[in-house]
């Protein structure tokens, strides 16, 4: 009875713990989160400025998991490459000991006076700010009395020869890996698994039950096995991003094979004791940090060379689908709840990448149908029959995809970014109704053996000019002044139109033009102008998400 009342405890403080840590977390994420994940997105390709952003993000929100899953959601979405998500993936393992080193001070007898304080700011206050404040305080101080709870439960049992033996075997490295991974894997949190070994270093105070010869190969597997969640959320992603997930996997795998390799020839275990030879609890939390802080250092120069190892391991890459129609930035893994951990700004540039492959794919549509006028082919017909479809379809699913994005938990900016994303998705598809227009007229006048007049055909050498200049506008201007340069366009190809209108009307007055084939350009001239104003309003809304959310519709 008195076994199962300390297992209860030590259950019940292990929960506490957990939550005392999401906690935590959570409040931190809430007080500065949307700004650390920003930091994260502006990250430039400085391997050192790399880890340290990562380092500091995951230190402030006290997950390592969580920015991993950030990481691999920017991955997806094509914000960040993979040498820069390595960077923060490996800062993020530094950034992770701040738990351990907190939890080493032992301040317990503290602990239900920061509950208190933190428990009094959540049910007094109304400002959200000093809410998710009063949460942390509130964490940090339950983090501090399960501490105590767990150590109270264990102590009657730390110098139990039945439990010194069985940690006796821990100092064989395979066993003590193989045990870290299956422990860190039922709780779900490295920083936890790590806190309940110090609570057991406490617990033995000096009788020897577990030492750092014991708990650093456990420590290591603690390491290997807290990237499963990050290989989970990857499943379902794109291959970019399940490469980061394994990238995190082999950072860990190789640190803990140099470590263990160092730990079987020199005395790590004795240098990592001289820096607190009195304190069990500190030096886990030592060996903690500097397992990913020298990993860290001895990889990072090898980081091209992790990356060459990943992209081995998941060959190919999206082009291997050419011919197919796909997405390449949005997946069904994205409306998981597990993945909405990285963030809103993620949805919204996988969102707007896509968009960028739907316009080129319409615009290089448009520019065809205006080339087979003048040169027409069925290989041409065939190309621009075979786009469509694949604007159709993009259409179909992007839109499918803002549907879902916006139930979640939006601000007023970011729904009304999602809405002019959703009005440029449906202008870029009536672009690519125009072009199938088009190219049925050049399919038109090479059925009834008619061709345009040599006026004619220089006019349309016009209109692919013009739009040429307004598509790339669209893609690449970052003056911000977009709308102005294409209202300008617009105005011209307004001007365009009706003066080709009153050029057509003097051809077919001196019988240069035939009937039939009039006709016809008159049509396709009625095209051309629509086109002006569907890439007027795409330049319209895509300021408007430029405004608010920063991401732009280009390459």
């Amino acid at each position: 009875m008195e076994l199962f009342t300390s297992i209860l405890s030590l259950l019940s403080g292990l929960a506490i713990f957990m939550y005392s840590m999401k906690m935590t977390s959570g409040g931190l994420e809430a007080v500065a989160g949307n700004k650390l994940k920003g930091v994260l997105q502006k990250l430039t390709d400085n391997r050192v400025k790399g880890v340290a952003v990562g380092a500091g993000v995951t230190a402030l929100i006290q997950s390592s998991t969580a920015v991993t899953v950030m990481v691999i959601g920017f991955v997806n979405a094509g914000l960040l490459n993979l040498h820069q998500a390595l960077w923060i993936i490996m800062g993020a393992n530094i950034g992770t000991n701040i738990t351990s080193q907190l939890i080493a001070f032992d301040i317990g007898e503290f602990a239900p006076i920061l509950a208190v304080i933190g428990v009094f700011v959540v049910i007094f206050t109304k400002n959200k700010k000093f809410k998710s404040i009063g949460e942390i305080v509130t964490g940090l101080g339950f983090i501090f009395i399960s501490m105590n709870i767990m150590k109270s439960a264990m102590q009657p049992y730390a110098a139990d020869p039945r439990l010194t033996g069985l940690l006796s075997h821990m100092n064989n490295p395979l066993l003590g890996i193989l045990v870290g991974i299956i422990f860190v894997n039922i709780i779900s949190s490295s920083a936890a698994a790590v806190g309940v070994l110090q609570a057991l270093a406490m617990a033995a105070a000096g009788a020897g039950a577990i030492d750092l010869e014991h708990a650093m190969y456990i420590i290591m597997g603690f390491n290997i096995g807290t990237c499963v969640t990050a290989l989970l959320s990857s499943i379902g992603t794109t291959k970019m991003a399940v490469r980061a997930a394994l990238m995190h996997l082999l950072f860990n795998v190789l640190g803990t094979i140099i470590f263990t390799a160092a730990a079987l020839f020199l005395p790590v275990a004795e240098w990592i004791r001289m820096l607190s030879p009195n304190d069990v609890a500190r030096q886990f939390a030592n060996f903690h940090l500097a397992f990913n802080l020298i990993g860290t250092i001895i990889l990072l120069p090898a980081g091209d060379l992790i990356v060459r190892l990943v992209n081995m391991m998941v060959p190919g890459d999206e082009s291997e689908k050419e011919g197919q129609q796909y997405l390449e930035f949005l997946n069904p893994a994205m409306l998981r709840p597990d993945f909405q951990i990285a963030g809103s700004m993620v949805y919204l540039t996988a969102v707007a990448n896509e968009i960028t492959r739907m316009f080129d794919k319409a615009s290089d549509n448009v520019s065809r149908s205006l080339g087979a006028v003048l040169e027409n082919s069925e290989k041409v017909q065939k190309e621009i029959d075979e786009s469509e479809e694949y604007v159709d379809y993009l259409n179909k699913e992007i839109s499918y995809y803002i549907s879902h994005f916006l139930m979640l938990d939006l601000t007023e900016s970011e729904a009304m970014a999602y809405s002019s994303l959703f009005k440029i998705t449906g202008n870029i598809e009536r672009m690519g109704d125009h072009a199938t227009n088009i190219a049925g007229y050049a399919k038109m006048l090479q059925d009834k053996g008619l061709q345009l007049s040599e006026y004619a055909q220089a006019e349309v050498k016009s209109m692919i000019e013009i739009i040429g200049k307004t598509v790339d506008t669209i893609k690449n201007d970052t003056t911000g002044d977009l709308q102005i340069k294409v209202a300008k366009a617009e105005q011209k190809i307004d001007d365009m139109t009706d003066q080709y209108r009153l050029n057509q009307l003097d051809r077919m007055k001196t019988g240069i033009c035939s009937g039939e084939a009039c006709v016809i350009y008159s049509e396709m001239l009625t095209d051309f102008e629509r086109l002006g104003d569907h890439m007027l309003n795409i330049a319209e809304a895509q300021e408007n998400v430029t405004e608010l959310r920063q991401v732009r519709v280009k390459k």
